[in-house]
């Protein structure tokens, strides 16, 4: 019996030990890692956003749209929804919105495109609800409703129309944003999106287990933060693999963020329930008629990009899919470039975005960093319903 006591004793203090760890390096990160923008209340979540306006001389989107690069039959509404750009107070009604992946904050997208485009567009990155900076609120949990929460902070800004640009989980809430704001969607940019049905709906173990009630909350508040920190290198070089992570990225870009306990769980239960939204939402995209970008690599070791993005190709009509060879998971940092092209193209420019990614497929052309990554290889029978 004593020997049953002792183990508990030992059980409760490594239990006590580990929270107190977690509850120290969350203070820790959030000291290092401060809010860099400003705030909107949002039925009930505090949102943090970077807001940088376009000056008076900004060039994107023009009026005139190129035909060639979408459907011709298209052309009428697009033309139209392109010239109704309204001037409020002096500025541009419209803007780009930019959304994050999973694990990530507003900075992993502003710190490589913010520099290619400040100037010429309106741009808004936001941590999504629960991320980063950002407070959870209550309803926040489908990729339907954060596509509201951006509709929302849209108001407070003054942003009638937006290109909406996102990257991986990020792409399902621009799809979201789509279908229930077609009124407000200038163009779409997807980069390494996530959007379809994949074989069997199956995420990593610890998102699941992280949604169980008291189970989740424990593992959250005693494992989240050691275990993500000792293995936040090796995840990160699998991101990017076969490229080269940059330095400095994950301090840069705070991904140490989500590793704070409620943090944590809101991106578990984001990821936890991306197949559930999916496998409804996917039938309907061919009701999307905007411009429409989609920029993959053929080395994504993240998602199925030969059925998300393949997908989206086939479903969004004139949807224009750009593969690059030997890219992974991220575009927006390895090729900016070619993010900001699709970006131009989704508002009406005429870029030839096929030698953009040549060019990019030139610079990376021996990037070879596997890692412990497993090269991701979907069956194309299990490609998204049509």
């Amino acid at each position: 019996m004593n020997l049953i006591y002792a183990a508990l004793a030992l059980l409760m203090a490594l239990v006590f030990t580990l929270a107190g760890v977690t509850r120290a390096g969350s203070w820790l990160i959030e000291r290092r890692n401060p809010s860099v923008g400003g705030f909107a209340d949002i039925d009930g979540a505090r949102i943090h956003y970077v807001h940088i306006p376009a000056p008076e001389n900004a060039d994107l989107p023009p009026v005139v749209f190129s035909v060639r690069s979408y459907r011709t039959t298209l052309f009428g509404s697009w033309f139209r929804m392109l010239c109704s750009r309204s001037r409020d107070g002096g500025r541009l009604s419209w803007g780009t919105f930019n959304l994050h992946g999973a694990s990530a904050n507003l900075r992993d997208q502003m710190l490589p495109l913010r520099p290619l485009l400040e100037g010429r567009a309106e741009m808004v990155f936001f941590d999504r609800p629960g991320l980063g900076r950002s407070g959870r609120g209550s309803g926040n949990d489908t990729p339907e409703a954060q596509a509201n929460t951006i509709a929302a902070l849209m108001n407070n800004l003054g942003i009638k129309k937006a290109i909406i640009v996102g990257h991986s989980f990020g792409g399902a809430i621009t799809t979201a944003f789509a279908l229930q704001h077609a009124d407000r969607t200038l163009g779409l940019v997807f980069v390494s999106p996530a959007t379809h049905p994949w074989p069997g709906g199956a995420t990593a173990w610890y998102y699941n287990l992280t949604t169980i009630p008291v189970v989740g909350r424990l593992f959250s508040e005693t494992l989240s933060y050691p275990a993500g920190m000792l293995r936040m290198a090796a995840a990160t070089a699998c991101v990017f693999s076969p490229n080269q992570v940059p330095d400095g990225y994950v301090t840069e870009a705070s991904i140490p963020l989500v590793l704070r306990p409620s943090a944590f769980r809101s991106n578990a239960r984001d990821v936890a329930g991306l197949y559930r939204y999916v496998l409804g939402a996917a039938p309907h995209y061919r009701d999307i008629e905007v411009p429409t970008v989609i920029i993959s690599g053929d080395r994504d070791k993240v998602v199925y990009a030969t059925i998300h993005s393949t997908g989206l190709a086939r479903d969004i009509p004139g949807a224009e899919l750009v593969w690059v060879r030997n890219l992974g998971h991220k575009p927006d940092w390895i090729a900016p470039d070619l993010v900001a092209g699709a970006m131009e193209k989704a508002a009406g420019r005429d870029v030839d975005l096929h030698a953009l990614a040549r060019t990019v497929e030139a610079r990376i052309a021996g990037d070879a960093h596997a890692g412990e990554c497993a090269d991701l290889k979907a069956p194309e029978a299990e490609l998204a319903p049509t």
